[in-house]
Parts: structure tokens; C-alpha cells; sequence
């Protein structure tokens, strides 16, 4: 029998017969949530939820995805535009490699290494991208900017700046 991936059969469903497992233990920041919101806003659902279908219950238990889900349930614009709909990559697999499933997926999404996300931060600048524009599309506040900034080189991300006067340097004797 030749193996088929889940996600070559993605389907769409009720948001209502979506539920949270009860074992997650990921958690986001508030600030990752607004971005989670503002990326599914702006490019829609990109990836789908992951589930287990629960028979008994009729029922799809969220494997993955659980934050995605909570944005469609918490802001109106999205459930409207889905029109309640999420899609849905279902396994079929027992409570305990469920859970293995879900931190797999929480542990693989890793976190950002600083070098590279310095140099889009340049790389952005560079192509005339305002801080507030970083800030707004990459779900960042002005102070990890400007360290990401500082990593790269001043001297070239802030050619363009005024900056006022506040002293000037005392020679020495």
C-alpha cells in the first residue's frame, strides 16, 4: 500500500465542529497573536489545521493549529471571510502519538536566528521600507528593530536620518 500524506486531502470545515485538544502545551504572546492575525488577514489560511476525526463526538480534535483557530473564532473579519470554514488535514492516530504529533509541530517551527532576520531587516531598509512598516508587517516594536539594525551596521540603515544636535564634542587638551 503506497503512503499518502494527510495533507494531499485537506478539507473544509465548520469552525463549530472544530475543537481544542486538552494537552497543548504551546502558548503564544499576545504580540505573536496579533501577527498570527494580521499574516492570516493579509494571506488568508496558508496552512491547514491539523485534526484527529472523533467519531463518537463527530468532532475534529486540533492536532496543530490551534492558535489559527482561535483567530477565526476571536476576530469576526475572518470568520466572515471564511465564511466559518477552516481547512482541515485529518490523521488517524492514537491519543498518544496525537500528542507526540502536537509538540513535533510546536518544536519544529524553531525560532528565528538573529544574523538572518537582521539582514531582512536591512534587506528591507535597504529597499526603502520604514520602520513603522517593519514594524506593522513583520510584527516587531522599534527597539527589536533598531538591535536587529545595530547587529548589521548603523552606519548604512540610517544614512538617510536627521538627527538633531544635542552636544557637541569637547576637544582635549
Amino acid at each position: 500500500m503506497e503512503y499518502k500524506s494527510p495533507v494531499y486531502e485537506v478539507k473544509s470545515v465548520p469552525v463549530e465542529k472544530i475543537v481544542a485538544n486538552d494537552y497543548n502545551p504551546n502558548a503564544v504572546a499576545p504580540p505573536e497573536m496579533q501577527l498570527l492575525y494580521e499574516s492570516i488577514k493579509e494571506d488568508g489560511y496558508t496552512m491547514p489545521i491539523v485534526c484527529f476525526y472523533d467519531m463518537d463526538s463527530d468532532k475534529y480534535v486540533i492536532v496543530d493549529g490551534f492558535h489559527r483557530y482561535r483567530v477565526i473564532l476571536e476576530h469576526k473579519d475572518i470568520y466572515e471571510r471564511e465564511k466559518g470554514m477552516l481547512p482541515v488535514s485529518v490523521i488517524n492516530k492514537g491519543i498518544d502519538h496525537r500528542m507526540a504529533s502536537t509538540i513535533r509541530h510546536n518544536r519544529a517551527r524553531g525560532s528565528h536566528d538573529v544574523d538572518l532576520m537582521s539582514n531582512i531587516i536591512k534587506e528591507l531598509s535597504e529597499i526603502g521600507r520604514s520602520d513603522a512598516w517593519i514594524a506593522k508587517h513583520l510584527g516587531m516594536d522599534k527597539d527589536e528593530i533598531l538591535r536587529l539594525k545595530q547587529i548589521t551596521g548603523l552606519m548604512t540603515l540610517f544614512k538617510d536620518t536627521r538627527f538633531g544636535k544635542a552636544w557637541k564634542p569637547v576637544d582635549e587638551e
